[in-house]
C-alpha cells in the first residue's frame, strides 16, 4: 500500500485526539462541539485536495470499522436496571418523546418524498435513529441500510443545523415559552440538588490509569464483533450489516449484566472517539457540489421532525400534565442526545433532573438501531 494512505489512515486514527486537544485549548472550537469541529477538517480535506489519490479504499475501511467498534463501547456503561427507577412524569415524557419523534417521521414522509425516489425510506430510518439516540445510532443506520455517502452527509449536515436552531430555542427563552401552558416542575421536599461530574468528556481516556480497563472493554468489544460478522455471515449477503449492528447491540446489553463491565465509564468516552474517526473520514468524503445542491426534501424532512416532535410532545404534555423542566429535559436527551443534557438542566436551574435525563438519554442510544431498522422496514412498503 502506497506510503500516503498509510499516513491517511494514521491521520484518521489521530484526528480526534487533535481535535479533543484544541476543544481544551480554544474556546470557540469548544463551543462548536467535537462533532462539528470533525466534519468540518473532514470537509476542508476534501475541498483542499489534500487527499491522495486512492484514498476511497482507506476512508471505506475507517467507516466501515468504527461504527462496529463503537456501538458496544458505547452501550457498555448502560444500567438496565435503571431504567426502570426512572420517575413516572420522567418515564412518560420519554414515552411521549418517542411517539413523537416517530409519528413526526412517518407524517413528514408522506409530506416531502420525492415520487421517483424509491429509497427516501431510508432517511426515515436515520431521523428516527438520530432523534431518538444520536449521532453513533445514525452511522450505524448508515451501514444497517447501506445509505450513501452523499445522503448520510446532507442529512447530517441540515440536522446539525436545525439542531442548533432547536436547541437554541430551548436554552434562551424555551422554558418562559412552555411555562405559558405546562406546569412548573415541583422539586420534592428535602431533596438536595444533584451535581453532575464535572470532569470533561474524554478526560478519562487520555488518563494513565485508564489503559487497562479500556484494554478490556474493547477486548471485549472486538469479540463482541467478531461474533456478531460470524453470525452475519452465515445469512445472505444482504442482510450482512443488518444483522451484525443488531447483533452488536444486542451482544452489548447483554455484556452489561457482566459485573463490572458497566461500571468502567470510560468506555462511553473511548466509543466516542471512534464516532469522531468515523466523522473525520466520512465528511472528508464530501462533495460540496452535491450538498448544496441537495433535494429540499432532505432539507426539510429534518426540520419538520425536529420541530414538529417538539410541538406534537409539548400539546401532549399538557394533558399528561407534565411539567415544563420534564419536558424541555426529556426532549433534549432524544433530539440532541446525553451530552446536550447537563448544558439545558444548568440553563434552567435544575440540577434534579440531569441524571433522569442522561437516562433517558442512555435508553434512545440503545433503542434507536432497533426503532429505526423497524420504521425504516414499514415505511420501504408504504
Amino acid at each position: 500500500m502506497d506510503i500516503s494512505l498509510i499516513l491517511l489512515g494514521f491521520f484518521y486514527l489521530l484526528a480526534p485526539a487533535i481535535i479533543l486537544y484544541l476543544t481544551k485549548k480554544s474556546s470557540i472550537v469548544k463551543k462548536l462541539g467535537s462533532i462539528v469541529v470533525a466534519y468540518g477538517i473532514g470537509i476542508a480535506m476534501s475541498l483542499l485536495g489534500f487527499l491522495p489519490e486512492g484514498s476511497a479504499q482507506i476512508q471505506d475501511i475507517m467507516t466501515s470499522a468504527s461504527v462496529p467498534i463503537a456501538i458496544p463501547l458505547l452501550l457498555f456503561p448502560t444500567k438496565i436496571k435503571e431504567w426502570f427507577s426512572l420517575a413516572g412524569p420522567t418515564f412518560m415524557a420519554l414515552i411521549v418523546g418517542l411517539i413523537s419523534v416517530v409519528l413526526m417521521v412517518f407524517i413528514g414522509y408522506f409530506l416531502f418524498k420525492p415520487e421517483e425516489d424509491e429509497g427516501f425510506w431510508k432517511v426515515g430510518a436515520l431521523l428516527i435513529g438520530v432523534y431518538t439516540g444520536g449521532t453513533p445510532n445514525l452511522a450505524s443506520l448508515k451501514a444497517m441500510l447501506d445509505v450513501s455517502n452523499e445522503t448520510y452527509l446532507v442529512v447530517h449536515s441540515y440536522d446539525m443545523v436545525f439542531s442548533t436552531l432547536y436547541f437554541l430555542f430551548l436554552i434562551t427563552i424555551g422554558q418562559k415559552f412552555f411555562r405559558l401552558f405546562l406546569p412548573a416542575f415541583k422539586h420534592p421536599e428535602g431533596s438536595k440538588e444533584v451535581h453532575g461530574d464535572d470532569e470533561e468528556v474524554f478526560d478519562k481516556i487520555f488518563n494513565r490509569n485508564s489503559f487497562w480497563p479500556l484494554m478490556k472493554v474493547f477486548g471485549l468489544a472486538v469479540l463482541i464483533l467478531a461474533v456478531s460478522a460470524g453470525l452475519a455471515s452465515l445469512l445472505p449477503e444482504e442482510y450482512f450489516m443488518i444483522v451484525v449492528i443488531l447483533s452488536l447491540s444486542t451482544l452489548a446489553l447483554s455484556a452489561t449484566f457482566i459485573p463490572g463491565v458497566n461500571k468502567i465509564d470510560k468506555s462511553f468516552d473511548l466509543g466516542m472517539y471512534f464516532i469522531l474517526v468515523f466523522s473525520v473520514s466520512v465528511a472528508s468524503m464530501v462533495n460540496l457540489k452535491e450538498l448544496v445542491s441537495a433535494s429540499l426534501d432532505l432539507i426539510y424532512y429534518p426540520a419538520f421532525v425536529i420541530f414538529g416532535s417538539l410541538a406534537l410532545q409539548s400539546i401532549i404534555s399538557r394533558f399528561t400534565k407534565t411539567d415544563v423542566d420534564t419536558l424541555m429535559i426529556t426532549s433534549t436527551a432524544l433530539i440532541c442526545s446525553p451530552p446536550f443534557v447537563p448544558v439545558v438542566s444548568s440553563v434552567i436551574n435544575n440540577r434534579n433532573m440531569l441524571v433522569p435525563g442522561i437516562t433517558v438519554g442512555l435508553i434512545g442510544y440503545a433503542v434507536g438501531n432497533y426503532l429505526g431498522f423497524i420504521v425504516g422496514e414499514i415505511l420501504q412498503f408504504l
